[in-house]
């Protein structure tokens, strides 16, 4: 292959190494004569026989070219002149022309002066103060003084009686009296029926008792009414125009008698006696009578009490 010509022999004819066609007979008498006008007849092994000199341009013997420096022209400032063409007839103008240019050396007034913002002005001040050296301050003396505010503080906190206003107080002992007649007043109302059952009993002069069993949907109505030996307490119906009455009156009578003169003489032979916790109690028609203790008990009305709410008022009254 020859390297110069780009031509390479197989078989005894050239081709082209680029385009891989065969050579005509002129193309290969063209490039033999190029090839043999461009190539030497010295051997490969005669050119490198020995290191050639290098052409590199050695730079510490040769000095850098200096090209041409460029002139350095300084600012010169500026200065605006006004020129007037004048008449040649005016004579006089004015001492301070309109639109003259001030110099440029005049200092500016602000009307409002720069400020340090607080935060800077802070941070120089404790800045300042980490600078200044502090002054030692010997371990007796740091002692002395925490006792000494620690006395002051004492000394300053005022007795407790004395911490309490006048104002204070007397909103305390209103508040408290005020407490106190609300509570008194709401017993009162609890208490209201029985009370007015004992006034009554005084009274008759006998000894009633105010039950403490009521049925659900009847309640007291009215005053307590009572006579000379005799107690009446009224109930009516929450909702309705059904009503009973408690009666207790001062008798001699035992459980016979009561039967003989006071259910049979009503009610016949239609009644029904009940024993309760040492109590016989006559019943008929949602009406009952027993006696205890000398006292002849009642109930009588058109409430439809059950046998059961009776026994409970019965017992209620012991």
């Amino acid at each position: 292959m020859n390297a110069n010509t780009n031509t390479i022999s197989i078989d005894g004819r050239l081709y082209d190494t680029v385009t891989g066609l065969p050579l005509t007979e002129h193309e290969q008498a063209t490039r033999h004569h190029s090839s043999s006008h461009s190539h030497s007849d010295t051997p490969a092994a005669h050119l490198h026989s020995r290191p050639q000199r290098s052409s590199t341009l050695y730079r510490r013997a040769t000095k850098r070219p200096v090209g041409g420096r460029r002139a350095i022209t300084h600012n010169k400032p500026h200065t605006h002149t006004t020129t007037t063409n004048t008449h040649h007839q005016v004579k006089r103008f004015a001492p301070h022309p309109v639109g003259a240019v001030t110099p440029a050396n005049t200092k500016r007034i602000m009307d409002i002066g720069p400020v340090a913002h607080p935060h800077v002005v802070k941070a120089h001040a404790k800045s300042l103060q980490k600078a200044q050296p502090q002054k030692h301050i010997p371990a007796p003396s740091i002692k002395e003084q925490a006792i000494k505010n620690a006395i002051d503080k004492t000394e300053r906190k005022p007795p407790l009686k004395k911490r309490w206003l006048p104002q204070q107080k007397l909103v305390g002992v209103l508040s408290a009296v005020v407490a106190l007649v609300l509570f008194g007043a709401y017993l009162t109302y609890l208490n209201m029926p029985n009370l007015s059952v004992r006034v009554a009993a005084v009274q008759a002069g006998i000894d009633a008792s105010y039950p403490s069993y009521n049925p659900d949907g009847y309640s007291l109505s009215g005053p307590v009414t009572y006579s000379d030996g005799r107690v009446a307490l009224n109930y009516d119906a929450n909702g309705g125009p059904q009503h009973y009455t408690i009666t207790q009156s001062s008798s001699d009578w035992n459980n016979d008698a009561v039967l003989d003169n006071y259910v049979t003489p009503r009610a016949g032979a239609n009644y029904i006696p009940y024993s309760e916790r040492g109590l016989v109690i006559y019943t008929y028609e949602n009406n009952a009578a027993w006696v205890n203790g000398g006292i002849l008990y009642t109930i009588e009305g058109d409430a439809p009490l059950s046998s059961e709410q009776i026994r409970r008022i019965a017992t209620s009254l012991l």
